[in-house]
């Protein structure tokens, strides 16, 4: 694949919900170009974006994948993206490697949640989007339905460049209502044909709304319209274009992958239309001395990493878009993020799962490099006389986790440095030891990618591990005051132990952790063994009083002992300091609290009523509730860590996808009582199975 002067190449993300078949689109496209010689198919697990054991399995894409063709003299880099929310990570690193989104529908007439997500994404990333209505070749199809959901959900910039000629099975051809031609397909081989006469009523109201959409682009072209009542087609495509560029419209095209239908003509518009990475404004950027700095294409090199992927031949495999500049083979870059060097060795253009070795890429493509030491997702690669860090890519927080158990010690020595690789892989997944509860945890956007991860350490690292949902850490406190002594006496010949002291318990405010007051008058315990009963007592406090959970916000005073002069010992007094506290404890009516997170979540109004009602079943309680404009509510809640486990499921049900949410921990509260006694009951029979 030669190199491409800037102007010559585009990059298009396929992005939108999943199963509207954007893998089947990118590999049409692909065969139509001639970059591969063989149409696969993904039920089949022969397309070229899918490659990944997983995504043929599931027949889903779960990464995204680089797509190249070279058409009519110019390059497009397609970037196939996963539709699934869990995977929504991907969509957003390859938003930022490109120029234009096209957003893929069926012509079912239904808009769904991917769609909306991608188009969110899409005008956050400041890109061009543009609409494929695709399938229509299938049952119960219309593109005027489809189009008519389009616009009443996105506006009506969204405007229709083709219609299609027939529907359903019969669907075979478009017409352009840009060039006012008419195409049809016979075995993937376009041909062009006469503009139907049943359509002409329909083209020449399309082609009306059109003119006047563009027209409102440019005064000039605003005068000539009132003037002459219409434009030439290049006046239209100017128009277009300044549209296009400014997002004031997303334009429409037609077609099914399946059938090769629109294929053609999809790449035709991609070339002549959307705009390449020399006509959008240069990318902004940090310096090391924190002026904001611009690179335009002939500026020295700086590169985003958008992906990062492990190969099985090749290793960690790093993928990038140049911005500025060049890279080349066999060279030294500089990691402005990480502030290292590092060696680049063979760079390669990527398409699908194959590697094409390259000497060189330039301003405006997409390329990947082999084994980078330092490099994660979201670095920017610069030239090390001119740094600068490019604005990194947000991804979103994990919000499901479970739990981790390796099945064998052999799986527990590997499972660490392999969930670090997995890690290093996604920037969704997160994994790490959780100390007080004694687990490894994992951390995603959902249940499917976690499922992923699993089967994942199996294939690539032999790792199998059991997944349970993760314990709750629990703690518990005491009410009220309460005194008791701790007497440690034991004489088994020879010396024996003697330790022996008094305490008083009393509760503290929420937070305040522990406190020991030493009150001991007149020598009643030796000073050298007050830090002893210390010692005891905060050893049975990490053993807990109800279910063996940690104790906290309890100050223990210690007042009157007694001690023999041979058998008293540091251990005798720390087994005292057990013995009492243990005692008091019992008395000081004690209780278990739990972490209590602090949610925010944002939903369509419609769905209010029905997450709140939700909420409240949790135990939750709504703080208070703000509208964000376009139909969506924010809920803030606090509601038990207990509840909320599996809230991500939770929530993608009851709001059909369409909401989302972040939790962080806020405080701990007391359980109530019917709670509680399950939870102890549970603790119980888990200490006896042990």
């Amino acid at each position: 694949m030669k190199k491409y002067p800037i102007e010559s190449i585009r990059n298009v993300a396929l992005v939108g919900h999943g199963g509207t078949g954007k893998t089947s689109l990118a590999e049409a496209m692909l065969y139509t170009a001639g970059a591969i010689s063989r149409l696969g198919r993904v039920d089949d697990g022969t397309s070229t974006g899918d490659f990944d054991p997983e995504e043929v399995q599931r027949k889903i894409s779960i990464n995204l994948s680089v797509l190249p063709c070279e058409w009519k003299g110019a390059k497009v880099n397609l970037i196939d993206t996963p539709g699934y929310p869990d995977f929504v990570g991907d969509v957003i690193g390859a938003m930022r490697a490109v120029e234009a989104a096209l957003l893929v529908v069926d012509g079912t007439g239904s808009i769904d949640v991917g769609t909306e997500t991608a188009w969110d994404l899409a005008t956050e990333a400041g890109i061009t989007k543009l609409f494929f209505v695709n399938k229509l070749e299938k049952e119960n199809t219309d593109f005027y339905r489809t189009l008519e959901a389009l616009r009443q959900r996105f506006g009506t910039s969204v405007a229709p460049l083709q219609l299609p000629i027939g529907a359903e099975d019969k669907f075979v051809g478009v017409v352009d209502l840009l060039t006012h031609k008419a195409y049809q397909w016979d075995n993937g081989k376009i041909v062009s044909v006469d503009m139907p006469a049943e359509m002409q009523a329909q083209i020449s109201k399309m082609r009306e709304a059109l003119i006047e959409s563009v027209a409102e682009m440019d005064d000039s072209l605003m005068e000539k319209y009132f003037d002459e009542g219409t434009l030439t087609d290049e006046e239209i495509a100017k128009g277009l274009e300044m549209g296009l560029r400014a997002g004031k419209v997303v334009p429409v095209l037609c077609g099914s992958a399946m059938k090769m239908v629109g294929v053609d003509t999809l790449l035709d518009f991609i070339i002549s239309s959307v705009p390449s990475p020399a006509s959008v404004p240069p990318v902004k950027g940090v310096n090391p001395s924190g002026t904001e700095e611009t690179r335009a294409p002939n500026d020295p090199f700086c590169a985003l990493v958008f992906k990062t992927m492990a190969d099985p031949y090749v290793g960690k495999l790093t993928y990038f878009r140049v911005f500025s500049g060049s890279i080349r083979s066999d060279s030294h870059v500089y990691n402005a993020n990480k502030e290292r060097e590092e060696r680049v060795g063979q760079i390669y253009f990527i398409q699908g799962k194959n590697q094409i070795p390259t000497p060189e890429i330039g301003a405006g493509d997409i390329g990947a490099v082999a084994k980078l030491q330092e490099t994660a997702t979201g670095d920017t690669l610069c030239d090390k006389a001119h740094p600068i860090i490019l604005k990194s890519i947000e991804f979103p927080e994990p919000v499901y986790s479970l739990a981790v158990k390796a099945k064998t010690k052999a799986d527990e020595d590997k499972l660490g440095p392999a969930l670090q690789k997995l890690a290093e892989e996604d920037p969704t997944f997160q994994t790490y030891r959780d100390q007080e509860i004694g687990q490894t945890l994992i951390r995603g956007l959902g249940e499917t990618q976690l499922d992923i991860m699993v089967e994942r350490l199996k294939r690539k690292f032999g790792v199998e591990v059991e997944t349970e949902t993760p314990k709750v850490p629990y703690r518990e406190t005491i009410t009220t005051t309460a005194e008791a002594q701790g007497r440690h006496k034991k004489q088994t010949g020879g010396r024996g132990q003697f330790g022996d002291c008094w305490i008083r318990l009393e509760p503290l405010p929420r937070g305040s952790g522990y406190e020991f007051v030493d009150q001991i008058v007149g020598g009643a315990i030796p000073r050298q063994f007050i830090p002893s009963v210390d010692k005891g007592i905060r050893d049975a406090m990490s053993q807990g009083i109800l279910a063996g959970y940690p104790v906290v916000d309890v100050r223990a005073v210690c007042y009157d002992g007694s001690y023999h002069t041979v058998d008293s010992s540091d251990l005798a007094f720390q087994l005292a300091g057990r013995l009492a506290f243990r005692a008091a404890a019992e008395k000081a009516n004690p209780v278990l609290l739990e972490p209590i997170y602090e949610m925010e979540i944002i939903v369509p109004e419609e769905f209010m009523g029905d997450v709140i009602g939700d909420l409240n079943s949790k135990r939750g309680r709504v703080l208070g509730m703000e509208p964000l404009g376009g139909g969506r509510q924010k809920i803030r809640a606090h509601v038990p860590q207990a509840e909320i486990q599996r809230y991500s499921i939770d929530l993608r049900s009851i709001a059909r996808g369409r909401g989302k949410f972040s939790a962080k921990f806020s405080h701990y509260e007391e359980v109530p009582p019917n709670v509680a006694q399950t939870i102890i009951a549970e603790a119980e029979r888990a200490r006896k199975e042990e």
